[in-house]
């Protein structure tokens, strides 16, 4: 079901739109996925998916009226358990993120964890483990692809 919703942003209008970013949050995705699922999945199968989204979202960006940087970006919520991924019309250095982020290039690391998240979005009770909080300074991996030439 995760890599038929992937493959399915493909298909949905995308939305360019430098003058108002607030419309292009249209372009944003979400996915989850419950443990039985992420089980059954590789990251390679993941990567695939999106990679193959990011081609598609090219072709699409091409044929726009449109000249200028437009980036497609794929995260993992931890606290939402979910990977997140959305379309821009701005360079991977300027993404709409309220915290600071990193972008990388290997997305495997991102679905990775993602899909070794066995308890997405949730804090076991009575566990006796320290929950381990990021440090507030920390940056988010977010895997940037430019979708023009």
């Amino acid at each position: 079901m995760l890599l038929k919703e992937i493959r399915a942003i493909a298909g949905e209008t995308l939305v360019i739109s430098p003058h108002d970013r607030d419309a292009e949050r249209a372009n944003t995705s979400w996915f989850g996925a419950p443990p039985h699922e992420r089980l059954g999945l590789s990251a390679d199968e993941v990567v695939t998916a999106f990679q193959e989204t990011a081609e598609l979202l090219r072709d699409q960006v091409a044929t726009l009226p449109y000249v200028g940087p437009a980036t497609f970006f794929v995260w993992h919520d931890g606290e939402a358990g979910q990977l997140r991924c959305s379309t821009v019309s701005c360079g991977h250095d300027t993404l709409p993120f309220d915290a600071p982020y990193r972008a990388t290039s290997d997305l495997h690391g991102i679905v990775v964890e993602f899909l070794e998240d066995r308890a997405p979005g949730v804090l076991v009770w009575g566990d006796q483990m320290p929950v381990p909080f990021p440090a507030e300074d920390a940056e988010q991996a977010v895997w940037v692809c430019s979708l023009c030439p």
